[in-house]
């Protein structure tokens, strides 16, 4: 998900909704228990190795520091994501597998996942600012290096 700055005008609503008395009261659409009963049944979604390694692949790419990176990284990376990145893919692609009716992880539901789970995880280098390199691009590469180290 990319969120930008609103327009004036949407930020005046924002503004005001949320700086004045409550309004409309919230109607659950879920309750407590349920939502206990999709985490728990969520974390029970199993992952192959295969995919556990591609994940571990691609978050310890985002390290320019990490062992023997590729040139890409140490160029285009200042900071990269931590072991926290690794679980919330994990966890992410343990719900996105059930979404989509499946019952196990794949590495599709991991490169879906990539973008939203590492880019605001990755500080890229003023080299790469240079270049005209967004996150996004460089995020992009990383899930090609992994999947080139995966195959």
């Amino acid at each position: 998900i990319k969120v930008g700055y609103p327009s004036r005008d949407a930020e005046r609503e924002i503004v005001n909704r949320t700086t004045g008395q409550a309004g409309e009261p919230i109607t659950p659409v879920l309750s407590a228990e349920d939502l206990a009963q999709a985490q728990t049944l969520a974390r029970k979604v199993p992952v192959p190795d295969h995919v556990l390694d591609f994940v571990l692949d691609l978050v310890r790419l985002t390290r320019p520091n990490e062992g023997e990176v590729p040139t890409y990284v140490k160029q285009n990376v200042g900071w990269g994501a931590g072991p926290r990145a690794s679980q919330m893919m994990i966890l992410a692609g343990k719900v996105r597998a059930l979404l989509h009716g499946r019952t196990h992880v794949t590495t599709d539901d991991i490169e879906a996942l990539a973008l939203p789970i590492l880019r605001h995880r990755i500080v890229p280098t003023f080299h790469a600012e240079a270049e005209g390199l967004t996150v996004d691009d460089i995020i992009r590469e990383l899930v090609k290096m992994a999947k080139t180290k995966a195959a």
